[in-house]
């Protein structure tokens, strides 16, 4: 993920890197008593690894490594207060560059990603390791001119500064993840009205055409024996007649199988061994969740509802309850599966929400023999609860 940041993030990250180099030519003028333009220099170096980190953070790594050595290189302390081999504003630009970085790394490559734009976490802790090793370097060749104090300085700074951003990049991708996650819930409750939709038309199309369809097999078929002084040539007609009502309602029996058929329903769908996943990627974006499953053999089918019911739920919860504290319970009795998902009051309060969430809930629980109970808590909270067989019927 790379790109110069957008609306007000941008002002902050331009006012950020002006700063920086303000900051670092005084600080150089002024503690090393660098001549203006040679601290201007400095100073836009390392404002530039800075503005890079956000467009071309490849660059920017060995860039800002480079300005700390050029800086080390010539500065001379004036006093030995003053830090080196690395100034205050080497240590303040180098760990931003880092953290900044750090946010934007990610675990892997993106498929089809520019390689010259994308940094790993790996190269990252590598390029932290080398800060350090630059600086024990430099304090052997003249151990006159510094102390270890700014190593440790450096090596402290930079470290926070790449936990903070690794932290900033793992919400957000946490958050993408729920995004993504309800993005594909509304797809499929669309899916999903769909298919009631088909299977609402099988249904007129089995009680209206096929009856009638039925009914005129039956006849056909008995009315020479009903009819017994028919011509041949009749008795030869209701028999085309029979065969061609029989070749339609096989026909549509067969369009009924079509329309009856979900979407998708071959492809691997998720089940009860993948809510702890669903658990963990909420959890990641913020929510306080506690999950506690025990179940034995359940039906493949049922065992996809009940991931869905958990799923929406905790969607539903976050979504009308943010902050509230979910406890997700999941329990195989006999032969029911019974699936709890229950919310506190949230910081912004509870709100009940009766609409096509819980309507496509208990839709979809209904196929499999079930039924939900979705409900307020006495304290404010709310409660889902969905009880299926455990085998589908």
């Amino acid at each position: 993920m790379t790109g110069w940041p957008q609306g007000r993030w941008a002002w902050v990250a331009g006012a950020g890197t002006a700063a920086l180099l303000v900051l670092t030519a005084m600080d150089l003028g002024q503690h090393y008593q660098l001549p203006l333009g040679a601290a201007l220099a400095l100073g836009a170096a390392r404002a530039l690894t800075l503005g890079l980190a956000w467009v071309r953070p490849k660059l920017s790594l060995p860039g800002s490594l480079a300005t700390a050595v050029l800086t080390a290189a010539v500065c001379v302390p004036v006093s030995a207060d003053e830090p080196w081999p690395w100034p205050v504003t080497s240590v303040f630009g180098h760990s931003i560059v880092l953290a900044v970085i750090a946010a934007r790394a990610s675990r892997r490559r993106a498929p089809g990603g520019p390689a010259g734009d994308h940094v790993q976490r790996g190269p990252l802790a590598g390029w932290w390791v080398a800060t350090q090793l630059t600086g024990v370097g430099a304090m052997l060749l003249a151990p006159e001119r510094g102390s270890w104090v700014g190593l440790l300085t450096m090596a402290v700074f930079s470290l926070v500064a790449v936990v903070i951003g690794d932290l900033q990049r793992s919400r957000a991708e946490a958050r993408q993840q729920l995004v993504e996650q309800e993005e594909l819930t509304e797809a499929e409750r669309a899916e999903r009205a769909l298919w009631q939709e088909r299977a609402r038309i099988a249904r007129e199309l089995h009680d209206v055409v096929a009856h009638h369809l039925s009914v005129v097999v039956v006849r056909a078929d008995s009315a020479p024996h009903r009819l017994q002084t028919l011509p041949e040539e009749v008795r030869t007609e209701f028999a085309g007649i029979a065969e061609e009502a029989r070749s339609s309602l096989t026909e549509m029996r067969r369009v009924l199988r079509l329309l009856r058929s979900e979407p998708g329903e071959l492809e691997p769908q998720p089940g009860l061994e993948d809510l702890a996943g669903l658990v963990e990627r909420a959890r990641q974006a913020g929510a306080s969740i506690e999950l506690d499953a025990t179940t034995e053999e359940v039906d493949p089918a049922v065992a996809h509802t009940a991931y869905r019911v958990v799923q929406e739920s905790i969607s539903n919860a976050v979504r009308h309850a943010p902050g509230a504290a979910i406890t997700v319970v999941v329990r195989q009795v006999q032969n029911e599966l019974r699936v709890t998902v229950a919310n506190s009051t949230g910081g912004s309060g509870t709100k009940n929400t009766t609409g096509h969430g819980l309507l496509g809930m208990r839709e979809r629980v209904s196929l499999v023999d079930g039924t939900v109970r979705a409900e307020s808590t006495p304290d404010g909270g709310f409660v889902v609860e969905a009880v299926m067989p455990a085998q589908a019927r």
